[in-house]
């Protein structure tokens, strides 16, 4: 018979149901692959909770399946199944297909129940994978909660000369200092911490011990500043030092630190496991929202931002992360309507106005978005970054005069910020306006931030209004490599090249252009790559 080939996509759903030889052997029931396969397609839209009972009922009916085992575990800590996690986490453990996480859900439960066996235990676990840099934190938490020193624990971290374990091990240390009463040393330790980089979470803890342990002025001191989860822990949110709480800080601070990172399946799991250890961690919350929301689960996401308490000191972060996954998936009117919700109610902040402002100037309302942009200058006029986007929506409104003006003023206060110098030199070359001032501001920007392709590509343009092309065909050449996706680099890479005569080389770079480009300047390029520049 003669050979047929089988087409990729029947191809995809015969290897899948062949993996299952496991679940179904030849008689058996087949009703549970058709459980796996659609919890597969739940999964696959972001509909978490479905995807996790037909996980369920897909391991009940093979309870030794390390694929479906897998992805309920998966699942099941999005959508806070405790007992499926743990059933799941039970198939897998001593397997292949344990993934290095596993022990953080027995570390969270065991915490919370302030039991330090069990934490023990499941600490040794996560020693010989990549999560074993906790080990020495959890230890010295162990040993505070049986009432022992946590000294020893910590010095463990220096024998292991990882650097990331040095690190949690003296934030750690600084917040048992202050948990067993020195709270002397543990603010200085937190205020050497603090100069060499610590993430803003180590004061939050260290504040909320404070305010645990009857330090609340100083608790407040050490929550100085406008931002306005600052300004709400101040009214006073004290903290035990538990085991719970312990814990929770840790897989809270690893799952802050990938926030911005392409793993959300750890970010998932560590964030769930910090609420789990500690239910009133609502900075896990938002970082749990924030990794769901990455991970396509969308309305878990606002399912999780909805468990925040009105009375949290983290509600109004939560309110702006709620809009930012509402446009990130899309949903624009609604961000933008809530955006405006927020910045019009009593009692609204500069944060407020923020928000709306950066909506309204997604929604290309650059006018609107001047006028909220001005409130938030108003606010703290010495803020460059204020200036910078007051001064950018007024351009991009058509208001080139006050533009300028405002722009100028971001310039004046931060001397050495690329993005302020790199904006106002740019803005004025291409008007023409002060073009070897505007060049002097542009290499400055390049010298302070080398790498930066949009001001290489400023600066090359920069040279190319004023007749250099030499010097400008070297750096737009190298900030279209750097960011080939650029619409506006590879039109500027398009127009020299037209310029000295390498046409064909131009209408390629144009068309290159034309791909991300927004629909407002496809038509531009259309007619560059049709009739190409029109004579000088």
């Amino acid at each position: 018979m003669e050979a047929r080939t089988i087409p990729t996509c029947k191809r995809l759903f015969l290897a899948s149901v062949l993996s299952l030889g496991a679940i179904a052997p030849a008689g058996a029931d087949t009703s549970r692959i058709a459980d796996y396969l659609k919890a597969r397609a739940a999964d696959a839209d972001g509909r978490s909770v479905i995807a996790a009972a037909g996980y369920a009922r897909a391991l009940a009916g093979a309870p030794t399946s390390t694929a479906i085992a897998a992805r309920a575990y998966r699942e099941a800590l999005a959508t806070n199944d405790i007992a499926l996690a743990t059933r799941a986490a039970a198939v897998l453990r001593g397997t292949a297909d344990a993934p290095a996480d596993l022990p953080l859900l027995p570390l969270a439960i065991a915490a919370s129940r302030n039991d330090a066996v069990a934490a023990e235990q499941a600490v040794a676990a996560l020693a010989a994978t990549p999560l074993g840099v906790l080990g020495p934190s959890l230890r010295a938490w162990i040993a505070y909660d049986r009432g022992q020193n946590p000294a020893p624990a910590l010095a463990a971290a220096g024998a292991g000369k990882n650097p990331v374990t040095q690190r949690l091990a003296a934030e750690t240390a600084a917040l048992l200092q202050i948990a067993r009463g020195d709270v002397d040393g543990g603010l200085a330790a937190v205020q050497a911490l603090r100069e060499t980089g610590s993430p803003i979470d180590l004061r939050l803890s260290a504040a909320q011990l404070l305010f645990g342990n009857g330090h609340a002025d100083r608790a407040r001191t050490l929550l100085a500043g406008g931002d306005p989860v600052f300004a709400a822990l101040r009214q006073g949110t004290p903290a035990k030092p538990t085991l719970g709480f312990g814990v929770s800080r840790l897989l809270g601070r690893i799952a802050s630190d990938l926030a911005e990172q392409d793993a959300p399946a750890l970010s998932i799991a560590l964030s769930r496991t910090a609420l789990i250890a500690n239910p009133a961690n609502d900075r896990a919350r938002l970082l749990l929202a924030s990794a769901l929301a990455k991970d396509g689960a969308t309305a878990l996401a606002l399912a999780t931002l909805d468990a925040m308490p009105a009375a949290s000191p983290f509600a109004t972060t939560a309110a702006a992360a709620r809009i930012t996954i509402l446009a990130n998936a899309g949903s624009d009117d609604e961000a933008l309507a809530l955006a405006c919700s927020a910045a019009a109610r009593d009692g609204a902040t500069a944060a407020d106005w923020q928000t709306y402002a950066d909506r309204l100037t997604a929604a290309n309302r650059h006018a609107d978005a001047a006028g909220w942009y001005r409130r938030v200058l108003d606010a703290d006029p010495a803020e460059w970054t204020a200036w910078l986007q007051y001064g950018g929506a007024l351009e991009q409104a058509g208001d080139w005069p006050g533009a300028r003006g405002a722009l100028q003023k971001a310039v004046a206060i931060a001397p050495r910020e690329p993005l302020a110098l790199n904006y106002l030199g740019y803005a004025q070359a291409e008007r023409g306006i002060d073009v070897r001032e505007s060049i002097a501001m542009l290499e400055r920007a390049r010298a302070l931030k080398p790498d930066d392709a949009s001001i290489a590509d400023s600066l090359g343009w920069a040279y190319f209004i004023n007749g250099d092309t030499g010097r400008a065909m070297p750096l737009i050449e190298r900030a279209a490599a750097g960011d080939p996706i650029n619409a506006e680099i590879g039109e500027h890479l398009g127009d020299l090249y037209w310029t000295v005569g390498r046409r064909y080389e131009a209408r390629y770079a144009w068309r290159a252009a034309a791909l991300t480009a927004d629909a407002a300047d496809q038509a531009r390029l259309s007619t560059k790559i049709v009739q190409g520049l029109p004579a000088k």
